[in-house]
């Protein structure tokens, strides 16, 4: 059986099931189930269960090591684990919607019959290592950017 052609790809040859979150979701939450799951983001639903943004593992990573660890590499350095493994706790109450960027930006979100390419420029634009694929409203789940390398380069 011949394998399909790349360029005859659509989005809904690559979409599979993914996990979602809410907005009110703590944060300390969401960082556990990307770690568990070994997820680049999560999609993030709105109160009628739609796509609201992406949250990626980045994003959680910002929230919870110390923006002076971040500005000056060397402090990094300087702490020990002992300290580093409380920066997740640090988190406290925050929620999902308080670890997303305030002003809004493109939605990594696509049709079933978009091309790879679409899908490419899409992750490309919008800095999202996820792309949630939507039909009628319906979220039928989403394509990550390993799915998309891994066929793209032919593994």
């Amino acid at each position: 059986m011949l394998r399909e052609r790349v360029s005859d790809m659509r989005a809904h040859d690559l979409v599979a099931p993914f996990p979602t979150v809410t907005l009110d979701l703590p944060v300390e939450q969401a960082a556990r189930l990307l770690a568990d799951q070994d997820l680049p983001g999560l999609i993030v639903l709105d109160e009628r269960g739609r796509p609201f943004s992406i949250l990626p593992g980045t994003q959680v990573l910002r929230l919870a090591v110390p923006r002076y660890c971040q500005d000056d590499p060397a402090l990094a350095r300087v702490i020990d684990e002992a300290h580093a493994d409380t920066f997740l706790r640090a988190l406290g109450e925050r929620t999902v919607r308080d670890s997303l960027p305030g002003r809004p930006r493109e939605l990594p979100v696509t049709d079933p019959d978009a091309t790879l390419l679409e899908v490419a420029a899409l992750m490309a634009r919008t800095h999202s290592p996820v792309v949630a694929v939507v039909d009628g409203g319906e979220l039928l789940g989403a394509i990550t950017l390993q799915a998309l390398m891994d066929r793209l380069v032919g593994t």
